[in-house]
């Protein structure tokens, strides 16, 4: 065998293995792209209007074949189809991420209260489904951070929604909040009502005019486990940090 052939050979080789490389990245895409579109996805929490259920720096997984699939189930919103496919409800007490309805591309998490049809209303900070209150049992103040640093104890309570579901609701302003006292709403037939677990730190449906009623067809998922959490204001990337910044006890915990 000459020299030049022995090098076209070489080249050969190493040409093949490139493409292998390529090859094997295209697949791990498209099955990452495969899992993220139709069974879960990513994401995590910007705010503090779940708290006290989700906390800023909570990353969880969204299954996206809880709800069926619209145009907000695809990257990009590609408009494949219209309405939704394989369609199944929420149930009332979900959290659900959604697509803000006013621009269809901003993500939201809330709580689903509201079903089509349903009455919705605040008064003195409880909470009213079709003219029934929902029970609400008081718990231990909650312990958090007011807007200036200070550390501040907070009216804590456990909701209870006319199905049973239960879940924890703080209200910083107590039974005087902005909205702690609504008109009724009324949800619209395929439109559902979402609101935050923190009352009176969540732009949700009860603003009209930032949120409102949010339709099927934007709902993307809904949470179902938190796979990693660490504190607020804390860098995921620095690892020598870990011990002392990931919240341990909330890995793996279910979404309720």
């Amino acid at each position: 065998m000459t020299e030049a052939t022995t090098r076209n050979s070489a080249a050969r080789k190493n040409e093949g293995g490139v493409l292998e490389l390529i090859w094997i990245v295209v697949q791990a895409l498209l099955i990452a792209l495969v899992v993220r579109t139709f069974l879960f996805q990513p994401f995590n929490i910007p705010s503090g209007s779940l708290v006290p259920t989700l906390l800023v720096g909570d990353y969880l997984f969204v299954s996206k074949y809880s709800y069926g699939y619209s145009k907000y189930s695809f990257p990009l919103g590609l408009p494949l189809f219209e309405g939704r496919i394989m369609g199944s409800e929420p149930n009332r007490g979900d959290i659900a991420v959604f697509k803000l309805p006013k621009d269809g591309k901003t993500d939201y998490i809330k709580r689903v209260i509201g079903l089509p049809g349903d009455r919705i209303q605040m008064i003195d900070a409880r909470l009213y489904i079709n003219g029934q209150e929902a029970q609400r049992t008081p718990l231990p103040p909650y312990h958090t951070i007011d807007a200036f640093g200070r550390p501040a104890d907070v009216p804590h309570y456990t909701e209870t929604l006319p199905n049973g579901v239960s879940h924890e609701i703080i209200q910083k302003d107590g039974d005087s909040g902005y909205w702690s006292n609504t008109p009724v709403y009324t949800v619209p037939a395929g439109h559902f009502f979402m609101m935050g677990d923190n009352r009176d730190n969540s732009q949700d449906s009860r603003v009209l005019s930032e949120v409102g009623y949010v339709p099927f067809e934007n709902l993307e998922g809904r949470a179902e486990i938190i796979f990693f959490s660490i504190d607020e204001n804390a860098s995921a990337w620095k690892l020598w940090e870990w011990p002392s910044t990931v919240r341990w006890n909330r890995i793996f915990q279910r979404i309720k």
